[in-house]
């Protein structure tokens, strides 16, 4: 059972009386949704049953939500996750069973190329020489571990990997006892952690979590150190290694990136982009991003594929060839993956860096040949990156960046650039409301596009690591609540002590917002509505819009 420090309103996506698909245009239809909040103490979440057609919200009875099963509980033997069988029942442990598919040797890339990331003495993670003995270790938010099925350990994000071979030695021992009896293990819970297990491939990926995140949200941070693994290997080379020799050290290959790990999963901590699996973008001018889109359009040569221009760590604009994204779009997991691994290393601010970079969500099986270069050194916080198929395209590519570089300084836009930020939550003239996250989904040729979100830097009282750290697990929680596939919701509105809180999601938009702790309903709602103008008034600033294209002589494509 989940639990929470203030009652929850929350309302199933069922109750299509309640809410219509033009949602956005009647806003004030949320006062009715929205039953007089208590503000007594639970130690349960509280959940709107709106499974009935004919529902008057007003009317509804609040009833205790509860988890239907556990699938393994840490303090006991074994638990059954249901006594009724299906007919469908395979006897699995948990709900889903992982599937294997067979990868698809056609077309894949067989040498892979070395990296200068393998070749380059990346600092050391600084967790390396922890003592894994100690409380301290113990009492760390959240561990992941990767390792083979063999149970070599490949990555510990505390402490050094041969420490803890015995650990991961029975974490696999505990994987394969399970598979012995046709079943897969997903995840164990006590009373103060989660453990979730992944198996991708021949690695097997775990996390062991003391925070409140759902299940689903630690596998999808699991899925984002694998695919960050096969971004510097392929998940072509991965199978075939471990097909050829099952107890492979995968250390040898991945040699000076566990800092590259280490700063993934910080992020994935305190970016929000993560969970939203949204593109951040800097806020600028529409007219001067259109300007840049145009350099790069101009700036082409064949086999190349992406132009993306990166500032402060957020998505300044993208280019992208025509023929390329009607196949498949690039996915903000991938750009995630890019910016974390130019953003983890100083090796890439020493100059132009070539390597070969796989997109896990595009290819998992080949890769891609990019050209990273900052633009403003020695400041390094503008990147450029130029994605090719051409192995051997590297001065072509090269007199790209010298034709974008010469550009952008005959317009100063490496100036503009500098003095552009986010902006600040009271730009947007509502008193109480503290901070925000807006995805839009209804965004032009929204098939090709990046999924993007917006939201102001965080301002007391969340201006210290613990309270950002605190904010996030809130919004994380409702994202998890907002999103559960067994009864995914529309709406919660959460009091708390120290903040209130409104999570919606409606066919165009999908919205978390905190206010002060005294806010009433009706100023959430007024607040709610002043917020939508506003972000539709300055979307052309907040977004990315219309996504630059470009043609080229390339045959370049999915495969």
């Amino acid at each position: 059972m989940e639990t929470t420090d203030s009652p929850i309103t929350s309302l199933t996506p069922s109750d299509q009386n309640v809410l219509s698909e033009n949602d956005i245009d009647s806003i004030s239809e949320l006062e009715d949704l929205l039953p007089p909040s208590k503000m007594e103490s639970s130690n349960e979440s509280k959940a709107i049953d709106t499974s009935s057609d004919n529902l008057n919200p007003k009317d509804v009875h609040v009833e205790s939500q509860q988890d239907d099963a556990v699938v393994f509980d840490g303090s006991e033997k074994l638990v059954n996750a249901s006594k009724d069988n299906g007919p469908e029942d395979t006897g699995e442990i948990v709900v889903t069973m992982l599937g294997r598919g067979k990868l698809d040797e056609q077309g894949v890339c067989a040498n892979r190329i070395p990296s200068p990331l393998s070749e380059t003495s990346l600092e050391a993670s600084s967790h390396w020489d922890e003592d894994v003995t100690a409380e301290s270790w113990r009492q760390h938010r959240k561990h992941v571990f990767v390792l083979s099925e063999a149970g070599k350990p490949i990555y510990s994000r505390y402490g050094s990997e041969e420490a803890l071979s015995s650990t991961m030695g029975v974490m696999m021992a505990l994987v394969s006892f399970i598979q012995s009896g046709d079943n897969v293990i997903r995840s164990v819970y006590s009373d103060e952690h989660t453990v979730v297990f992944m198996q991708q491939g021949p690695l097997v990926l775990v996390s062991v979590s003391s925070t409140h995140q759902s299940e689903q949200q630690l596998r999808n941070e699991l899925i984002y150190v694998y695919n960050q693994i096969v971004c510097m290997l392929t998940q072509a080379s991965i199978t075939r290694i471990f097909e050829h020799k099952k107890n492979y050290d995968l250390r040898r290959l991945l040699t000076g990136s566990e800092k590259i790990l280490d700063g993934l999963l910080n992020l994935v901590d305190f970016d929000p982009s993560f969970f939203l699996s949204a593109v951040h973008c800097l806020p600028v001018a529409s007219s001067f991003r259109d300007s840049l889109s145009q350099i790069l359009q101009k700036a082409i040569t064949p086999n190349l594929v992406f132009s993306i221009l990166v500032a402060k760590n957020q998505l300044l604009t993208i280019a992208q060839e025509k023929m390329v994204i009607e196949d498949a779009k690039l996915d903000p997991a991938d750009l995630h993956l890019l910016i974390n691994l130019i953003g983890a290393s100083s090796a890439f601010q020493a100059g132009e860096i070539w390597t070969p970079i796989c997109l896990p969500s595009f290819n998992p099986d080949c890769y891609f040949y990019a050209y990273i270069s900052y633009l403003d050194p020695p400041e390094c916080t503008v990147c450029l990156l130029l994605l090719s198929t051409d192995n051997e395209a590297f001065y072509a590519v090269a007199e790209c960046k010298r034709k974008i570089e010469e550009a952008m300084l005959a317009q100063n836009a490496l100036t503009y650039i500098a003095k552009a930020q986010s902006y600040s939550v009271s730009q947007v003239g509502v008193s109480d409301l503290r901070h925000f996250m807006y995805k839009p989904f209804d965004v032009p040729d929204n098939h090709h596009q990046l999924t993007q979100f917006t939201s102001p830097e965080m301002e007391a009282p969340y201006d210290s690591d613990e309270e950002k750290m605190r904010l996030l697990d809130l919004y994380r929680d409702m994202h998890g609540r907002i999103h559960n596939t067994s009864r995914p919701l529309k709406l919660i509105y959460h009091v708390a002590a120290r903040e209130t809180l409104l999570a919606w999601v409606t066919s165009k938009f999908e919205l978390y917002t905190c206010f002060s702790p005294l806010v009433t309903k009706s100023c959430a709602i007024n607040a709610i509505t002043k917020l939508l103008r506003w972000v539709k008034k300055e979307e052309d600033r907040l977004f990315i819009r219309y996504p630059p294209k470009y043609s080229t002589t390339s045959n370049a494509s999915k495969s």
